[in-house]
């Protein structure tokens, strides 16, 4: 079996290189031709030498992933269905707006975390996705997206691992996927555009400080460890002061003076005004000193099976009202894409569940309005 080039960041393109007797520049000539310029194939690589353009077919190759679909919604968002094998199919969704394009990456296909309101969980967990699996989302999104929009200048300026999966959990082929993406001679994104999104690792935040920090956002749908243990059963591993905890030591080193706190809206469960005033006591007072951040307030996409509901619109707005009213910058998410499915939380793939998460979701307890612990 060959290597696949898109397994690689420049360092660990580099050395492969280097063990076929190349030095450092051809490393760069080839991660420029295949990820500025979207090369399959070695022969297309005009400014290496003729020798080494015919030793790289025998000993690497250039492998996408296979696209079992495609869909375009009628606001511009695309989504792509990819196979990965064994049965397993991951989702990524391209939404376009008037100052970017943001490329929604897949990690894993399925998720082990199983949280209540997120279709993936619901699907369970097969296995986690190589570094070339995850960069074979933007590859194939950027190159396609070019051609058709008859574009030379770069399509996808935001990079959200926001997908199928907790990116934390798959973090040895997350990073090298990251610095591609970072990296001049690939993509090119600034780190300011790069984000990360967790449920809550707290070990692999730390992590990722020291290794490639990225803007960071948190999945934290609730304001009291009584009700994020139901909702983000990560949780009970790793509760919330110990999440804040980390947010905090995580900042020095991000490229933003701000964690973003994404909260799904879900009605009767987490969004009556007693959350939202534990929210701002949370982020206020949380180690003496609160947590510099920002809220974006998500709008449920129900599903079945989940045995929720959306936030009413008014209440969703009285949410974000309190949340603004006391100097928190707050956003209530667009819905993008919700007639192919690819809004926040509709993505599900295809997943052979290893873990039999999506039988323990089914047999949990309804949910139902937790009151937040009184003082």
């Amino acid at each position: 079996m060959t290597v696949n080039l898109l397994d690689f960041d420049l360092e660990g393109l580099t050395a492969f290189c280097e063990q076929l007797g190349e030095k450092r520049f051809r490393a760069v000539q080839l991660f420029r031709w295949i990820h500025q310029k979207g090369a399959s194939r070695f022969d297309e690589m005009s400014d290496l030498a003729k020798s080494l353009r015919e030793k790289l077919p025998s000993v690497c190759s250039i492998s996408g992933l296979p696209v079992l679909s495609r869909q375009d919604s009628a606001d511009g968002t695309i989504k792509w269905l990819f196979d990965v094998g064994d049965g397993n199919a991951v989702e990524t969704v391209f939404i376009p707006e008037d100052d970017r394009g943001t490329l929604c990456v897949s990690s894993q296909a399925g998720c082990a975390v199983g949280c209540r309101f997120c279709s993936t969980g619901h699907q369970g967990f097969s296995r986690n996705l190589t570094t070339g699996e995850i960069l074979a989302q933007l590859w194939h999104a950027e190159h396609f997206l070019r051609q058709h929009l008859k574009s030379s200048e770069r399509v996808v300026t935001n990079v959200v691992m926001m997908g199928m999966g907790e990116p934390l959990q798959n973090y040895s082929a997350l990073v090298p996927a990251l610095r591609a993406m970072l990296d001049d001679h690939g993509y090119g994104l600034s780190r300011r555009r790069v984000t990360v999104s967790t449920s809550g690792v707290v070990p692999m935040i730390d992590r990722l400080a020291k290794d490639c920090p990225v803007a960071l956002a948190v999945s934290l749908h609730a304001p009291n460890d009584q009700l994020r243990d139901v909702l983000v059963p990560i949780n009970r591993k790793y509760p919330i002061a110990e999440l804040l905890d980390a947010c905090l030591r995580y900042l020095p080193a991000a490229p933003r003076d701000f964690i973003t706190f994404e909260y799904c809206m879900l009605d009767g469960v987490n969004d009556q005004p007693e959350h939202a005033a534990q929210l701002l006591d949370l982020v206020r007072h949380h180690g003496g000193q609160g947590v510099p951040c920002k809220f974006n307030l998500i709008p449920f996409n129900p599903f079945p099976d989940s045995g929720l509901k959306c936030s009413p619109r008014p209440v969703v707005q009285a949410f974000a009202r309190t949340l603004s009213e006391a100097g928190i910058v707050t956003t209530v998410r667009k819905t993008r894409g919700d007639d192919i499915d690819a809004a926040c939380g509709q993505l599900a793939g295809d997943v052979m569940d290893r873990t039999q998460v999506a039988r323990r979701i089914a047999a949990a307890q309804p949910i139902r309005f937790v009151h937040p612990a009184k003082e």
